[in-house]
């Protein structure tokens, strides 16, 4: 794939769309293994959809606090970034945030081509997800040529959905 314009991305983020999400969320305690399919019309050819496959796995939540920051780093930033670092690790009190992972395991994804509208695929697919039962598949519509993009802003859609549920187990159990 040649390299991507400005207006590629903003294309493909206004353009994909979540048809089914999953029932379930990030897991606070453990990874989370989504199942996706991505159906895309194809740029040149008329009546032709390409449907995708794939896992993408959600690694842990990890809580990230200023204590953890004995090596944090800030190259080019001059003589004052030793100071900001002191004063970040003395000032941040309680301040704490959520790191989140994700792994797009290419080994199980598959495709396939369709010789129908994309409409007749999409309600075909999200038919068939619905009926599996399984609550952690999600349907998405995006675009061919930068189908990776439509993935991972699923993927922070995941993110955004999950970080309340998150931070509630972690205050919980008192590690927030």
């Amino acid at each position: 794939m040649s390299s991507l314009s400005h207006d590629d991305f903003l294309y493909t983020l206004e353009s994909t769309r979540v048809l089914r999400e999953p029932d379930r969320r990030i897991d606070t305690f453990g990874s989370t293994q989504f199942e996706f399919h991505l159906i895309s019309e194809l740029m040149d050819s008329v009546g032709e959809v390409r449907v995708r496959e794939g896992r993408v796995e959600a690694g842990r939540p990890t809580i990230l606090r200023p204590e953890g920051y004995e090596d944090l780093m800030f190259d080019g930033f001059g003589e004052n970034a030793d100071a900001f670092r002191e004063w970040f690790r003395q000032s941040a009190g309680n301040l704490a945030f959520l790191k989140y992972g994700f792994t797009f395991a290419k080994t199980d994804l598959s495709e396939s081509l369709v010789h129908d509208s994309v409409e007749a695929v999409c309600d075909r697919v999200v038919s068939e997800v619905e009926s599996s039962g399984n609550p952690l598949r999600a349907v998405i519509y995006g675009v061919d040529d930068t189908w990776e993009i439509s993935l991972i802003k699923f993927t922070c859609d995941m993110i955004q959905k999950s970080l309340d549920i998150n931070v509630f187990d972690f205050k919980r159990r008192g590690l927030l």
